[in-house]
């Protein structure tokens, strides 16, 4: 049985992020076909939506559905689903601007997860400014602006943590103004 382990998706309750093993399903974005044991929770209406992030499977309940009620019934139709690899069957045709705006989304977590967490808990801040292209730009701010480590913030953490989840990143950049220099040089 291939291991999946749950997560939370910061200011979205209704999904889950399954993590699984890296290279277990490749891809990301909206499925056109699933598997049939997840297939038949997309059709009674226990999930609404279910999408791929690099190693995780990301659903959404329906409405009126709890985790509490149905989240050992979407964990079992997971299981079964992960070891029929050839039934994830990717939504053909989408545009650049769609991947962008999956890729916008996927950063918005992040930055509201663990990532931003991080940047908040050192008196710091990431904004998403833009995403085009699988260029994702940021600015920095509070004690982050500025800061030597920031470097390290972006590219390990919030560039390594976007690649994870969705592997078409072209690049992270910082588009802060560096601070004024006090000795004006």
């Amino acid at each position: 049985m291939i291991p999946v382990h749950p997560q939370q998706v910061p200011g979205r309750p209704d999904r889950v992020r399954w993590v699984i093993p890296a290279g277990v399903l490749t891809g990301t974005g909206p499925l056109g076909r699933v598997p049939a044991p997840l297939a038949a929770l997309l059709t009674d209406g226990t999930l609404a939506r279910i999408t791929l992030e690099g190693a995780a499977v990301v659903t959404g309940l329906g409405a009126d559905r709890t985790w509490a009620e149905e989240g050992a019934r979407v964990r079992t139709a997971l299981h079964a689903s992960l070891d029929d690899p050839a039934g994830w069957v990717p939504v053909t045709g989408t545009s650049p601007s769609d991947d962008d705006a999956r890729l916008s989304d996927v950063a918005r977590e992040v930055l509201a997860g663990e990532v931003g967490d991080f940047a908040r808990s050192h008196g710091g801040r990431i904004d998403l400014v833009d995403v085009h292209d699988g260029i994702v730009t940021v600015r920095l701010g509070g004690t982050c602006h500025g800061c030597p480590a920031s470097w390290f913030t972006l590219h390990q953490r919030l560039e390594r943590e976007l690649r994870r989840r969705h592997p078409s990143v072209r690049d992270v950049r910082n588009n802060t103004v560096p601070p004024a220099n006090p000795f004006g040089r």
